[in-house]
């Protein structure tokens, strides 16, 4: 093992806690041979065996009686050399690192291929929800329609708080980092950019190509008010920051943007630092999974359960080993300005006659009508919040009609927009 940071102590309690329990399941025993880390002073809690503890990752990589590497340091360098190195070597290698394999998964896995061995990245996306297991063995038989997440435990925490008591984004974010369940810097997980990584390895995986992170349309919840979080509810939606990946005839619509979906949705009642993932196949229909999606506990879960299924392929003698994403391909992405849904709008907007008015011509030039409109009385810099629920509209022409209002002299602030997922 590679890095003996939370989820790495989590995976060693697992495995001296669980190993009677681990051998039967799989038939032999599991032995942690090495563990690198460059912090060998922390008291962890944990006692290992003498001389499994080093600081050199190249030595663990090395040793021909290690049949597995688990590599948990996270980031981009070197924890890529380390990858390709020990899959060079003919280890089975294990990663919780999803900026990795979204960033340079493709060659990763390719070179897998190549030396036919196996990249296993369960705790990768979703935590304790072993999504992974069930797109690519439980639903085998189905092509996957759609897919749609909440797979960002802190941004589900931080939205839920400014829900449940009312509170600023700012305020909820410090809650967060207090918890620990955000970081100090959590841009990341605010702008969107973990659920994309995300987002790009569940696709790649349903749909049969290589799904290019970089393309992948991304907007985080920083615009997002305590306003907007009381506006929606009054009209019956929770807002969430939902990664969706759709077929399409105009190929996969792959996108992360902050969400409005009913309250009767299964996916609404996903609160706190709580995952779930809602898929929908062709011939077993919808499904919801759920679970935490961070923490200590349920990602060395997701490891330990690839360390199973890695032992059993070493077990079965299994001399071709299919890969797990086909990467000779890379998928055809439908463009954003193409989707289509309803919209939640919030204008500032001095209070005057006739403002609503030239607002709803813009709207009604571009070929979007109205559902709703509620104008409220709370002033905020002297403007008033125009909030506006649309009939389907087409990205490509909302956008359009917004770039026009933020250029109106009554329009205080760019409006706010939030997709409607019906």
């Amino acid at each position: 093992m590679i890095g003996w940071g939370t989820v790495g102590s989590g995976v060693t309690q697992i495995l001296k806690k669980n190993s009677a329990l681990i051998s039967r399941r799989l038939g032999t025993r599991l032995r942690l041979v090495r563990v690198a880390d460059l912090d060998l002073k922390r008291d962890r809690g944990i006692r290992l065996s003498p001389g499994t503890l080093t600081r050199d990752a190249v030595r663990v990589i090395n040793d021909p009686a290690i049949d597995i590497v688990v590599e948990l340091i996270g980031g981009l360098d070197p924890a890529e050399e380390l990858v390709r190195a020990a899959l060079r070597r003919g280890k089975r290698v294990i990663t919780a690192n999803k900026a990795l394999l979204a960033e340079r998964g493709r060659d990763l896995f390719a070179e897998a291929a190549r030396v036919n061995r196996r990249i296993f990245f369960e705790a990768s996306v979703g935590g304790g929800i072993p999504i992974i297991k069930i797109i690519r063995e439980g639903l085998a038989a189905n092509r996957i329609k759609s897919i749609l997440g909440i797979i960002n435990g802190t941004t589900n925490y931080i939205l839920t708080r400014m829900l449940e008591d009312g509170i600023t984004l700012s305020t909820a974010v410090r809650d967060a980092q207090k918890a620990g369940y955000a970081e100090k810097d959590p841009s990341l997980d605010l702008d969107g950019v973990d659920s994309a990584h995300k987002l790009a390895l569940l696709s790649s995986l349903a749909f049969g190509g290589w799904a290019d992170c970089s393309r992948i349309y991304r907007e985080g919840i920083s615009r997002i008010t305590e306003e907007d979080i009381a506006y929606t509810a009054g009209l019956g939606y929770r807002i969430k920051l939902l990664a969706i990946a759709k077929q399409t005839p105009a190929g996969a619509d792959l996108r992360v943007h902050p969400t409005l979906v009913s309250r009767r949705h299964l996916l609404a009642a996903v609160n706190g630092i709580f995952n779930a993932v809602y898929v929908e196949g062709d011939f077993s229909d919808r499904q919801i999974f759920q679970g935490q999606g961070a923490g200590e506990g349920p990602t060395a879960s997701a490891v330990v359960a690839d360390l199973v299924e890695a032992g059993r392929e070493i077990l079965s003698g299994n001399a071709s080993v299919p890969p797990i994403i086909a990467t000779d391909r890379e998928l055809k992405l439908a463009p954003i300005g193409k989707v289509a849904c309803r919209h939640y709008l919030r204008i500032p907007a001095v209070d005057r006659p006739g403002v609503l008015a030239r607002i709803a011509s813009i709207l009604g030039s571009g070929g979007i009508s109205i559902d709703s409109v509620i104008q409220r009385q709370k002033r905020k810099r002297g403007a008033v919040p125009v909030i506006l629920m649309t009939h389907i509209a087409e990205e490509k022409a909302l956008q359009r009609a917004l770039d026009r209002i933020s250029r109106l002299e009554v329009v205080r602030d760019r409006p706010v927009r939030i997709r409607v997922e019906d």
